[in-house]
């Protein structure tokens, strides 16, 4: 069984800083790719940022320049840094990851339960 941890959201002017943790556990053989998703009420989740296990990057065209993300292998762990932030960015921010349990084994996907990000204006 795998268990995926968010924690660092909370309330926030706009023009701050918030950084989230996303922490993978269990019988994980590899996580190849962590990635932030958000759901705003009454919204479809989306992709907020992603990073591959190489260190490459991705993210959505509404964060770029003011979220970053980063992650430790050796601990399982993606960050979410954002700066900047804008009551737009309020929703439940969620981390997925996609690990192999075994070498060369299939790959599968794992949600965490979300953290709330509250920007106000």
């Amino acid at each position: 069984q795998v268990h995926v941890v968010e924690s660092g959201g909370g309330l926030v002017q706009a023009g701050e800083s918030l950084r989230l943790s996303c922490v993978a556990s269990g019988s994980i053989f590899s996580v190849n790719v962590m990635g932030w998703y958000r759901q705003a009420p009454g919204e479809q989740r989306e992709l907020v940022a992603v990073i591959n296990s190489d260190g490459s990057t991705r993210f959505a065209d509404s964060v770029k320049g003011r979220f970053s993300i980063s992650r430790d292998n050796a601990k399982n762990s993606a960050y979410l840094q954002m700066n900047s932030l804008k009551p737009e960015d309020t929703a439940v921010y969620y981390c997925k990851v996609i690990v192999r349990l075994i070498v060369d084994g299939p790959q599968y996907q794992y949600w965490g339960q979300g953290t709330q990000v509250t920007v106000s204006s």
